[in-house]
C-alpha cells in the first residue's frame, strides 16, 4: 500500500449531476512521458532523480573519457518535436476521466497500454508529466506484491505499519488485526519476517491488510493473478462488499470474467489513451477486436514469468486461422491447435488450453497427461473437444503453458473466438438449456416406493 494520506477535495467548480454520487476521482489530461536516456524529465519523485542523476553523470564520465567526433546539437528538445517523438516515450497521454463514489471501475487493456501507470499516478508513488489528478478520501493501493511492506519486519509489524501508513491510529488497526489475519490465513506465520513469505502470502497479507483498514478508495492492480482460484473468489467478494459499503475502486485486471462480474464501467486503454469507458459487456468487446491481432505483438497479450522464454506464434481452430471466428457444426469436435517456439529447454511443461463463454470458464484441457521437458526450438501442441460438448453460442480461447508448480508461466488471454451453429443435431435435445450439452438421459421409476419398516422392539 501506498501513503494515502489526505488529499485536497476537489474543486467546487466541476458541478455535480443533480442526484448523483460525489466525484471522488477526477483526472484531467493526465500524461506520463518518460525521457529514453539520462536526462531528467521535470515531475519525478526523489528516488527517480537519485536514479537518473547517477545515470547522467555516469554518462558525462564516458563523455569525458571518450570524447564523441560529432558536436553535440545544442537545439532545445523542446523546439524539435521530432526529437521529442524519438527520446520520449508516452506512457499515458492526455486521459480524462471522473469516478464517483461507490462505484469499480475496471481498467484492461495491453501490456504496455498504460494500466500500472495510471494506477501509480493515483497512487501518488510517481507524479504526472502534465494534468492532474484530484482525490477525494484516503487511498489504499495494491500494486506490487510486497509494496510498502518493511522485509526485515514481521507480518503483524507490517500490519501495523501499514495502517500508520494510512494515517490510522494503533486502536484502528487493533480492531481490524484479528479479521485482517483470518482473512489472509498466515496466522502460523505472524511473527516470520515477511522477506520469508511466498508471493501467495505476500499478496494475501496485503490484500487483506488493504481492504479491512478502510480507505475511502481502493486501488488494485493484477497481483490477484499469483494468488489461488479459491483467494480470488474471496477477494472478489471483498471488494463487492467494498463497493456497496459505499467506498470506490479502480480495478486492473486480464481477466474478463471477474471484470464483468466486479465492475460498473470499464476503461479501455490503447497505446496511453482512452479507447471505450462504457459498460463491462460494451468494454471488454472492444477489448477483444483491439486483441485480436496478437501474432504482431505477442509481447503485448501474454503475461507471466514464463513469457520472455517462450513464445505462442500461431493459434488454429479446427485446421482454420484464429484471426477469423471459426464458425462449427454440433456435430464436428473442435480441434485447438497452437504453434510457438522455446528460448531454452523448458523442464516439466504443460500447454494449457481454455474455453470460456461470458467471462465464465468452461472447460481447461493440456497437450500431456503430465508436465515433461519442453526442448529448445520450435513445438506445437493441440487438444481435441468431442463433438455435442459446447451448445450453439459464442466462445473465446485462452491459451499459455507453466511448469510444474505454477511457478512459472505464460498466459493469454481471449486469443480467439468461435461459434458453435444453431443447427439441428441430433445428439441435441432442445428443451436441454445451459452451457453444454448432455447426450441421453435420466430414468424414472413408477414403482411405489414402500414406506421405511418400523424397526421391532426387542
Amino acid at each position: 500500500m501506498q501513503p494515502g494520506a489526505h488529499h485536497p477535495p476537489i474543486p467546487s467548480s466541476a458541478p455535480p449531476e443533480t442526484g448523483s454520487p460525489p466525484v471522488v476521482i477526477r483526472a484531467t489530461d493526465l500524461t506520463k512521458r518518460y525521457r529514453l536516456g539520462a536526462s531528467t524529465p521535470a515531475g519525478q519523485t526523489l528516488g527517480e532523480l537519485i536514479y537518473t542523476g547517477i545515470g547522467a553523470a555516469c554518462q558525462r564520465l564516458r563523455q569525458a573519457i571518450s570524447p564523441s567526433p560529432e558536436p553535440v546539437e545544442n537545439t532545445p528538445l523542446e523546439a524539435d518535436p521530432a526529437r521529442v517523438r524519438r527520446s520520449h516515450f508516452l506512457a499515458l497521454d492526455r486521459i480524462s476521466f471522473d469516478v464517483p463514489r461507490g462505484q469499480v471501475l475496471g481498467v484492461i487493456g495491453r501490456n504496455g497500454a498504460g494500466k500500472s501507470t495510471l494506477l501509480k499516478l493515483l497512487s501518488r508513488i510517481t507524479d504526472p508529466t502534465t494534468g492532474e489528478v484530484m482525490l477525494r478520501g484516503r487511498v489504499g493501493s495494491l500494486l506490487e506484491v510486497g509494496t510498502g511492506f518493511h522485509p526485515e519486519l514481521s507480518g503483524r509489524e507490517n500490519i501495523y505499519l501499514n495502517g500508520a501508513v494510512l494515517g490510522m491510529t494503533r486502536r484502528e488497526v487493533r480492531d481490524k488485526f484479528d479479521a485482517i489475519v483470518a482473512f489472509a490465513e498466515i496466522d502460523k506465520f505472524l511473527d516470520t519476517p515477511v522477506k520469508r513469505y511466498s508471493s501467495g502470502m505476500f499478496v494475501r497479507l496485503a490484500f487483506a491488510v488493504a481492504a479491512h483498514l478502510e480507505p475511502e478508495i481502493l486501488l488494485i492492480d493484477e497481483v490477484l493473478a499469483v494468488g489461488d482460484a479459491g483467494f480470488q473468489r474471496k477477494c472478489l467478494g471483498k471488494m463487492h462488499g467494498i463497493a456497496e459499503g459505499g467506498r470506490t475502486v479502480v480495478f486492473v485486471s486480464h481477466d474478463m470474467g471477474a471484470i464483468q462480474q466486479l465492475c460498473d464501467r470499464v476503461m479501455v486503454l490503447e497505446g496511453g489513451r482512452i479507447d471505450t469507458i462504457d459498460e463491462p459487456r460494451v468494454a471488454v468487446a472492444r477489448y477483444l477486436e483491439l486483441t485480436a491481432d496478437w501474432r504482431d505483438e505477442p509481447a503485448s497479450v501474454f503475461r507471466g514469468p514464463l513469457t520472455d522464454r517462450l513464445r505462442f506464434d500461431g493459434l488454429w481452430i479446427n485446421d482454420q486461422d484464429s484471426s477469423e471466428p471459426a464458425v462449427i457444426h454440433p456435430d464436428q469436435p473442435i480441434d485447438l491447435r497452437v504453434s510457438g517456439h522455446a528460448d531454452e529447454a523448458i523442464p516439466a511443461y504443460r500447454t494449457t488450453f481454455s474455453v470460456f463463454r461470458d467471462g465464465i470458464r468452461l472447460l481447461t484441457q493440456h497437450d500431456a497427461p503430465h508436465p515433461t521437458d519442453l526442448p529448445a526450438g520450435p513445438f506445437t501442441a493441440s487438444v481435441q473437444l468431442p463433438p455435442n460438448l459446447l451448445r450453439p453460442g459464442g466462445y473465446t480461447v485462452c491459451i499459455g503453458g507453466y511448469r510444474e508448480g505454477m511457478q512459472d508461466y505464460t498466459w493469454g488471454v481471449d486469443l480467439a473466438r468461435f461459434t458453435v451453429a444453431e443447427a439441428w443435431s441430433e445428439q441435441f435435445d432442445p428443451v436441454n438449456l445451459g452451457l453444454v450439452n448432455l447426450p441421453g438421459h435420466g430414468s424414472r421409476n413408477h414403482h411405489a416406493i414402500a414406506p421405511a419398516t418400523e424397526p421391532v422392539a426387542a
